[in-house]
């Protein structure tokens, strides 16, 4: 091969070449984003005679079209609590209801007239037992009304960590999950599949977050949404 031809080999290549070494972490991200939404509600007061509080949570597209969106989140975050809205793009705000709960498996399906919305890739978490270590990422909201009354701009946080563990129906992360969090989608660094829906961590050591593996959340919605391919 001629040098001019190597030298026109290696350019090419080098053109190909990732700028940085977390390109792949950066594309998901900016990818799975605009799926990516804020709950806001309205829960009970915590004390008889006080005024209702304020609540948040994040949710994720898994299913659009003319007719509306569907979004999945966690159920505790929701429970009895009313008038609920999406932020959406974290600007534009769209009405949504409950379509079907499920407490024991702390998860729950909503729906937003808002179409034609982006939607996430649900994976697989069939042999995550196999595949503890892998990068995971979560993307939501930690405590936005904190963010709020520090007059920060409203937008996802990504919350990078390990899979660690797989127990009892329960991803264990290494990664905390934030009041806020609750519902956030938990994916795969390398495919942005999404494995899992944030719902907990521990009282006592916050660095270790978990999850619902997202095959039982498909069951679920294969019992509550079949309309709409599941």
């Amino acid at each position: 091969m001629r040098r001019s031809s190597i030298a026109l080999v290696v350019v090419l290549l080098a053109g190909c070449a990732p700028k940085y070494a977390d390109d792949a972490m950066v594309q998901t991200v900016h990818r799975l984003r605009p799926s990516v939404v804020l709950l806001t509600m309205t829960l009970p007061p915590e004390r008889r005679g006080g005024a209702p509080d304020d609540g948040f949570a994040t949710a994720f597209v898994i299913a659009s079209g003319a007719w509306g969106s569907d979004l999945l989140t966690a159920q505790h975050a929701i429970d009895g609590a009313w008038n609920f809205h999406a932020i959406v793009g974290n600007r534009a705000k769209a009405a949504v209801r409950v379509i079907a709960a499920n407490a024991e498996l702390d998860i729950a399906l909503l729906r937003t007239p808002r179409a034609n919305m982006p939607v996430v890739p649900l994976g697989s978490s069939a042999h995550l037992d196999e595949q503890v270590g892998r990068e995971v990422v979560l993307l939501g909201y930690p405590v936005p009304d904190d963010f709020q009354d520090s007059n920060l701009t409203l937008a996802t946080s990504l919350a990078e960590g390990h899979l660690s563990s797989v127990r009892n129906d329960q991803l264990e992360l290494m990664l905390p999950v934030v009041p806020g969090e609750s519902g956030a989608p938990v994916f795969l660094v390398d495919t942005g599949e999404i494995i899992g829906v944030a719902n907990s961590r521990f009282d006592d050591e916050r660095s270790i977050g978990f999850a619902l593996p997202i095959d039982a959340a498909k069951r679920f919605l294969h019992k509550v949404d079949r309309i709409h391919g599941f």
